[in-house]
C-alpha cells in the first residue's frame, strides 16, 4: 500500500467491514505484549472489522469456548502500562499435532475468523505458518466429518497470518529490535546499578547472570550500558587461559591478589517482570497498527509476513525467510563458526561487540600507537542523560587511537577560562551510569570570546573537537566554522554528537537523553493516571519539556495512551480545544472515565497550560473534573536509560574513530600541523533513517528554523496520528513508510551502520 508520493490515506478506504481479526500472545511473555495486543484491537476496530482475543495463546485456540472472546475498545483500557500479557500465554503441545490444530480450526471457522496476528518468538510463529499452510485441508476434514459446511470452505478459504516478534532476548533475524528487549534492559541495568554502590562500598566482585537463551544481547548490551569489565556470552566463547586473563584485568582494578569475595547474582524472571519501558511501548504500538494494515491488505498469494523495526520504519518481511535465518544462526554456534554466528546477527551485533572490545579491554600504554595528536572533548548545551556515556566512549576510543585526550570543564564558558586539563582512560570509569554532566555543561556560544578560546587551543596544541550537546552545540560549531576565516586554530575536526532531551538536533532523527526523559515522562503519567483509578472522572493536563519542537509531548503521548497532545509544529485553535472537549465527554460515558492531555511547554503563547486548564475545567463542568501537572526538570534527571547509554557509547565511539580519519587525512607532513579548512571536517553525526551519517554543520543550516530552534522537518510527526487512532479520534495517516513486503537479505534488511536500536 505504499504510496510513491507519500498521500495520507483514510482508514475508510482500508476497510475491515465483514472481517473478523483474532490476536494471541504464545510463548515466554515479554513486556510490551499488552500495548501490541492494545494496537491490534483498536485499529481493528477502528477499521470496521470485529476483533477477537485468544486466550492463553495456542491452547485457548484449541481449547475454545470461553478462551475466544470478542474484544471490545473499552476491554483493552488500562493495558498499556501493564507488563506481561494480561490474555495469557502457554506452550501447547496439543496444537503441534494435526488434530490439535483441527479443533483450532474449528473453533476460528466457527467465529468468521479467517485474520490471525500472532505475537509470540520463531517457534509460535513456525507454528502459525504451518496452520496457515494446511488450513484448507482442514476446512475439507471439518467437512467430511460433518463439523461445519460446504459453503464455509468457500467462505473462509484462506487463513492470513501476521506476526509480530515478542521476545526480550532479541535474537530473531529480521528486526533490529524485539518486543520487550529494552524493558528487559531496564531491569538489568537498574539491578546493576544497586549492585555497583555495595560492590565499591565492600571491595567485591560481582558476577551476574541474565537471561537471553542461546542469545548474547542482553549480556552484551547491559555490558556497554554499566561498564561491566568482563562478559560472557554464545556468540564469543571464552578462548583458553582467559580465566588468567580475567583475573589479571580484575586484579589490577581491585586488588594485587585475588583474595576478594566474590558474589554471584542471577537475575531471573525479574528481567521479564515490571512495566514496559516507553521504547517498547511505541514499538508494540507501531507494530500493531502496522499488523493490522497488512492484514487488511494480504490476498491468498501474499506469504505471511512478520512487522519488523528497520532504523525508524516498521516493514513487513517474509516469516519464514526471517525464521530460517534465525535458525541458521543456532546451526552455525552448533558447528562452532562463531564469527559467522556474530555476522548473521546483524550489524548491530556486530557493532555492540566491537565497540565492548575497545572500551573494555584496556591495552598496556607500551601497546597503543602514539599519534601526537591532542583532541578536547566538552559538553555544550543543558545537561542530558547519557552525556557521561558518550564522553567516556569518546575519551577511551581517544586514548586506544593513540591521542591524548583533554576535558574542558563547563563548555565554551571553561573553555575560554583554560578550564582544560589532560583526561586518562581511569578518570572515567563508572560514568556511564551518571546522569547530568560529570564534565560541567553551560549554554554559552564561543563567537564572543572566540579569541580568547584560540589562544587556549594554541596554548594546549589542541588538533580536534568533539563536542557533546543539544542546540547550542550545533551553532556552536557554525560559528567556530566561520571563525576559521580569521583563525587558523579553528582549521581542525570537529565533530558534534547530538546530546538533548528536546531531540530537536537538526540531521539527526534522535538524540541522546531524550529516551531517559521520555521514559520519566511516561512513569509519570501512569502514576498520575493510577491516581484516579479511585476517582472517576477526571482529565490531567501535563506539560512537558522541549522548548517549541513537540517530540517529547507527541511521543510521550503515544507511550502513555493521551487523548490528545498539543504541539508547536501542529497550529491548534478554540475549535480543536473544544473538539477535544466533546471527545473526552463523551468518553466519560463510557468506563474508561478519565483522560490524559499533553502540552509542550512552548505549543502556543496564547493557550497556555493555566488557559487549558481552566477551558477544560470550565466546560467539563458536570461531567468531569481537571488536575494540571507541569513536570519541568525531572525530565533532565536520573539515571541514564539503557538506550541512551548504549546510543551515546556507540555514536562517540563512531565520532571519535571519524576524528581520527580526519587527522590523518589533514596533517601536512611538511608543515608538522593540522590544517582543514573544508566543509566536510566540521560535522554532526546524526542518525538518518537507517544509517547514522556524519554531516556538515553548514549545509543543515537550510533544514533549520533558528528562531523557534527546532529542523524544518521532523520524522516523529507521522507518529502523531498513531495516538489519535488509538484514542478514537476519525484521522488519516501516512502510509508512504509502510506496506512494502521487503525480503531479507544477507544479515537484516539495511540495518543501521550502529543500529540506533541498540
Amino acid at each position: 500500500m505504499a504510496q510513491p508520493d507519500g498521500k495520507k490515506i483514510f482508514f475508510e478506504n482500508l476497510s475491515g467491514a465483514g472481517k473478523a481479526i483474532a490476536v494471541l500472545t504464545s510463548g515466554g511473555d515479554a513486556q510490551g505484549m499488552n500495548a501490541a495486543v492494545r494496537a491490534v484491537v483498536r485499529m481493528g476496530l477502528y477499521v470496521g472489522a470485529k476483533v477477537y482475543f485468544i486466550h492463553e495463546g495456542y491452547q485457548g485456540m484449541v481449547d475454545g469456548g470461553d478462551n475466544i472472546r470478542e474484544a471490545s475498545w473499552e476491554s483493552v483500557s488500562s493495558m498499556l502500562q501493564v507488563g506481561g500479557t494480561v490474555i495469557g500465554s502457554a506452550r501447547c503441545k496439543e496444537f503441534r499435532t494435526h488434530e490439535g490444530r483441527l479443533k483450532a480450526a474449528h473453533n476460528l471457522v466457527q467465529r468468521g475468523i479467517t485474520n490471525l496476528c500472532v505475537i509470540g518468538g520463531d517457534g509460535s510463529l513456525t507454528g502459525a505458518n504451518l496452520f496457515r499452510e494446511e488450513w484448507s485441508g482442514l476446512l475439507t476434514e471439518l467437512v467430511e466429518q460433518g463439523l461445519i459446511e460446504q459453503d464455509s470452505v468457500q467462505k473462509y478459504s484462506a487463513l492470513h497470518i501476521v506476526g509480530m516478534v515478542g521476545s526480550i532476548d532479541n535474537d530473531f533475524c529480521g528486526t533490529d529490535m524485539t518486543i520487550g528487549t529494552d524493558s528487559a534492559l531496564h531491569r538489568i541495568i537498574e539491578v546493576v546499578d544497586a549492585i555497583m554502590t555495595t560492590a565499591q562500598s565492600h571491595q567485591r566482585t560481582f558476577v551476574l547472570e541474565v537471561m537471553g537463551r542461546h542469545c548474547g544481547y542482553l549480556a552484551l548490551v547491559s555490558a556497554l550500558a554499566c561498564g561491566a569489565d568482563w562478559v560472557l556470552i554464545p556468540e564469543m566463547p571464552p578462548e583458553d587461559g582467559w580465566e588468567d586473563k580475567m583475573c589479571q584485568k580484575l586484579s589490577a582494578l581491585v586488588v594485587k591478589n585475588l583474595g576478594f569475595d566474590t558474589r554471584v547474582t542471577i537475575l531471573g524472571h525479574v528481567q521479564r517482570g515490571g512495566t514496559p519501558s516507553a521504547f517498547d511501548r511505541i514499538l508494540a504500538s507501531r507494530m500493531g497498527v502496522e499488523a493490522v494494515l497488512a492484514l487488511l491488505e494480504t490476498t491468498a498469494n501474499t506469504p505471511a509476513c512478520v512487522v519488523s523495526l528497520c532504523g525508524n520504519q516498521s516493514v513487513r518481511l517474509p516469516l519464514m525467510e526471517c525464521v530460517e535465518m534465525t535458525q541458521e544462526v543456532q546451526k552455525a554456534m552448533d558447528e562452532k563458526r562463531f564469527e559467522e554466528a556474530v555476522k548473521l546477527r546483524g550489524r548491530s551485533f556486530e557493532n555492540n561487540l566491537k565497540t565492548y572490545k575497545l572500551l573494555a579491554h584496556r591495552k598496556p600504554e607500551s601497546d597503543l600507537p602514539r599519534s601526537n595528536f591532542n583532541v578536547a572533548v566538552l559538553n555544550v548545551g543543558a545537561p542530558a542523560a547519557g552525556m557521561n556515556a558518550a564522553v567516556r566512549s569518546a575519551v577511551r576510543v581517544g586514548i586506544s587511537e593513540g591521542h591524548k585526550v583533554f576535558a574542558v570543564s563547563d563548555g565554551f564558558e571553561g573553555f575560554y577560562k583554560g578550564q582544560i586539563k589532560e583526561i586518562k582512560w581511569a578518570d572515567v570509569g563508572g560514568w556511564t551510569g551518571q546522569g547530568g554532566s560529570l564534565l560541567g555543561t553551560k549554554r554559552t556560544l564561543p563567537a564572543k570570546h572566540v579569541d580568547k578560546i584560540a589562544a587556549q587551543m594554541r596554548q594546549h596544541n589542541i588538533n580536534a573537537l568533539l563536542i557533546v550537546g543539544g542546540f547550542e552545540a550545533f551553532e556552536s560549531l557554525l560559528q567556530l566554522f566561520e571563525a576559521r576565516a580569521t583563525y587558523e586554530e579553528f582549521c581542525i575536526p570537529m565533530c558534534m554528537v547530538p546530546a538533548t532531551i528536546s531531540n530537536n538536533v537538526p540531521g539527526t532523527n534522535l538524540s541522546i537523553g531524550a529516551d531517559t526523559a521520555l521514559n520519566a515522562i511516561v512513569e509519570t503519567c501512569d502514576r498520575i493516571k493510577q491516581s484516579a483509578s479511585g476517582t472517576k472522572r477526571r482529565v490531567f493536563i501535563i506539560e512537558t519539556m522541549g522548548g517549541y519542537c513537540g517530540y517529547l509531548a507527541s511521543v510521550g503521548g503515544l507511550a502513555a495512551g493521551a487523548d490528545a497532545a498539543y504541539i508547536y509544529e501542529e497550529p491548534f485553535d478554540i475549535r480543536d480545544l473544544q473538539a477535544n472537549v466533546e471527545h473526552l465527554t463523551e468518553k466519560m460515558k463510557t468506563s474508561i472515565q478519565r483522560g490524559l492531555v499533553l502540552r509542550n511547554e512552548n505549543s502556543n503563547e496564547n493557550y497556555t497550560t493555566d488557559f487549558i486548564y481552566q477551558l477544560y475545567s470550565e466546560e467539563g463542568k458536570g461531567v468531569f473534573d481537571c488536575r494540571k501537572n507541569v513536570l519541568g526538570h525531572m525530565q533532565q534527571g536520573g539515571a541514564p536509560s539503557p538506550f541512551d547509554r548504549n546510543f551515546g557509547t556507540k555514536i562517540s565511539a563512531k565520532a571519535m574513530q571519524w576524528v581520527t580519519r580526519k587527522l590523518g587525512e589533514t596533517f601536512r607532513q611538511d608543515e608538522g600541523r593540522v590544517f582543514a579548512n573544508s566543509e566536510d571536517s566540521c560535522c554532526l553525526l546524526g542518525m538518518r533513517r537507517r544509517a547514522l551519517v556524519f554531516q556538515p554543520v553548514v549545509q543543515l543550516k537550510g533544514e533549520t528554523d533558528f528562531i523557534h530552534r527546532i529542523p524544518k522537518e521532523q520524522w516523529w510527526l507521522k507518529l502523531r496520528p498513531l495516538m489519535k487512532i488509538l484514542a478514537k479520534y476519525k484521522t488519516s495517516y501516512d502510509v508512504s513508510d509502510s506496506g512494502q513486503l521487503e525480503h531479507v537479505v544477507h544479515n537484516r534488511p539495511k540495518e543501521l551502520d550502529a543500529s540506533v536500536a541498540m
